[in-house]
């Protein structure tokens, strides 16, 4: 098996699409007003399902987290340390949910959490000293 991409459940697809979209520069493959949407980011597919769609399709009812959430994150990178700095910033001053500002940790990283408009977790960082 090989890894596709990467899909999420979602409670507002408007808003979601939005987000991804204009906030973190993901490229919309198809119409927005499907009941799931393919967006992608580097060459990974990355799905938005609708919650209240896929239930009942799957004809099953599932639990989701409230709120910031950790049961999974979703990573990118960037080229260097500034630009770590500069993408928070940004995305920010766009609409993101600061989680953990900019910091560089005992392994070498530089990083930082926001989160989505859903509270799903969303990291930005980088190996590499500017």
């Amino acid at each position: 098996m090989k890894l596709d991409g990467f899909g999420i459940f979602v409670k507002d697809m408007k808003k979601m699409i939005c987000f991804y979209r204009d906030v973190l520069g993901f490229e919309i493959k198809e119409d927005e007003s499907t009941t799931n949407v393919y967006l992608e980011k580097d060459g990974t597919l990355f799905l938005l399902y609708g919650r209240n769609d896929f239930e009942k399709m799957t004809k099953h009812r599932f639990g989701y987290a409230e709120g910031i959430n950790g049961h999974y994150e979703t990573a990118l990178s960037v080229e260097n340390f500034s630009a770590v700095d500069k993408a928070y910033a940004d995305v920010i001053s766009k609409g993101a949910v600061s989680v953990l500002a900019p910091a560089t940790e005992p392994w070498g990283q530089r990083t930082c959490y926001i989160a989505d408009l859903e509270g799903n977790l969303i990291e930005i960082g980088s190996f590499v000293k500017d």
